[in-house]
């Protein structure tokens, strides 16, 4: 008997039912539609730390999926291994006619998507992908001169003129659920399959409190307070939608969403300008600057020992929870590059190990950002003083406190620089690698 021709949604980043552009299509196209996932070796295999608080929200979400899925009759298709391999297992199990994905902007995920979809097509299974996780993308927002925006303001500002209800429209994937595949549910791998450990980490839940939305802009710098909404992972995995955070951030606080168009920036830099995932800085003038990569110093910094207690609250704050708030994010970044002379590509990586909601545009951008080599109007010579943050932002020492217990004792490090000896050094060594330029 021969099979059912079907169509297959390809989970990624987008881990959620409701408001998914890619499955909104796929559920139209008019063949029933498998969903899967794969649990990919070539970014599994490079994550060190096996108890992996990203690689359980993953399998968190996708379980979530799976329940409601089952109830309707339904299931995911979950694998593990490399994409390729996984994929002629596919072709060997369904006869596709169609496969439905959103897109990816990331270097290796370009890649592996050309590759299957040139497998895809080599078998006359058409491949679509759709913009999903974020409101403009690629060449929809650029400058009258038709050049894509380097700097943050001028780009919001013509993200708002570009905005309209189109844009924020959700997808009503709800509508068409009864065209998921009609089949018995197929076993989800467990975290000890896929060669990870439970973590016990609690996440975020995704609830949009509207209060505090409405109160962000007079709290979000203070990090003793509640005062983000702390989505940022459930937008990294896409178990909540970009365009219903957007709709929310329109009716209640610009500044939130700015935060949205923020994460956009930093995607759209990252189309345009793609020698940023090899490495290197945006503004290549920088790749001059001589570090000294103290390695002793830079494994205090990792452990929130440096002697300035903002800047060890938050490396504390994120060894022990894989969050770290916003502002604290910004000061132990500058810290690390500006007054040890790191570079910034040290932190980065740290960060990119450590964080729950890492996310490469983000990250490099923030990175970036503190080192004055990236998409930034202001000049180098921007250096936080961590005593001044301090007063400015925790002026009780509640957060710092919070995170280190033993401040006030002889067990609490003597500062591991002096900051106006740090500022001289650090001026000294931008301004003669920016005169070879």
């Amino acid at each position: 008997m021969m099979k059912e021709k079907i169509a297959i949604f390809w989970y990624r980043r987008d881990l959620r039912l409701d408001d998914n552009a890619g499955l909104y299509h796929a559920l139209k196209s008019g063949y029933k539609v498998l969903p899967i996932f794969i649990f990919d070796t070539n970014i599994l295999d490079m994550l060190e730390n096996k108890k992996d608080q990203r690689v359980e929200f993953i399998h968190q979400a996708l379980d979530d999926i799976q329940t409601k899925l089952v109830a309707f009759g339904s299931s995911l298709f979950v694998k593990y291994g490399n994409p390729t391999d996984i994929w002629q297992k596919i072709f060997s199990e369904f006869d596709i006619a169609e496969v439905y994905t959103n897109h990816d902007y990331e270097k290796y995920a370009i890649e592996r998507d050309q590759a299957i979809g040139a497998m895809l097509n080599a078998k006359g299974i058409a491949f679509y992908t759709f913009k999903d996780q974020v409101i403009f993308e690629k060449k929809e927002i650029l400058s009258g001169a038709g050049t894509p925006y380097t700097v943050f303001t001028p780009y919001s500002r013509k993200w708002k003129e570009t905005l309209n209800d189109f844009y924020l429209k959700s997808y009503p994937n709800e509508a068409y659920f009864h065209n998921f595949i009609k089949t018995n549910p197929y076993p989800l791998p467990a975290l000890e399959d896929i060669g990870f450990e439970l973590t016990g980490f609690q996440f975020p839940k995704k609830d949009i409190s509207e209060q505090l939305i409405h109160n962000y802009d007079e709290v979000r710098d203070f990090p003793s307070i509640l005062g983000t909404s702390r989505l940022s992972v459930h937008l990294r995995f896409g178990t909540i939608s970009v365009r219903k955070l957007a709709q929310v951030g329109v009716k209640l606080n610009e500044k939130w969403l700015n935060e949205l168009i923020w994460r956009d920036f930093y995607m759209n830099i990252l189309f345009h300008f793609p020698h940023i995932s090899e490495g290197k800085s945006f503004r290549k003038e920088y790749d001059n600057i001589i570090w000294r990569n103290n390695e002793i110093e830079f494994g205090k910094w990792c452990e929130g020992k440096t002697g300035y207690p903002i800047v060890d609250a938050g490396m504390r704050e994120l060894n022990a929870t894989g969050f770290m708030h916003n502002r604290v994010r910004m000061i132990t970044a500058s810290f690390l590059i500006k007054h040890l002379l790191i570079d910034w590509r040290w932190g980065e990586a740290y960060f990119a190990e450590k964080l729950i909601d890492f996310d490469f545009s983000a990250n490099n951008g923030g990175w970036q950002w503190a080192s004055s080599s990236g998409c930034d109007a202001a000049p180098y010579f921007r250096i936080f003083n961590p005593t001044a943050q301090t007063q400015k932002f925790d002026p009780e020492l509640k957060y710092i406190k919070k995170w280190i217990p033993e401040l006030n004792s002889f067990d609490y490090p003597k500062p591991i620089v002096d900051h106006a000896f740090a500022r001289e050094r650090v001026l000294n060594a931008y301004k003669k690698a920016l005169e070879k330029k």
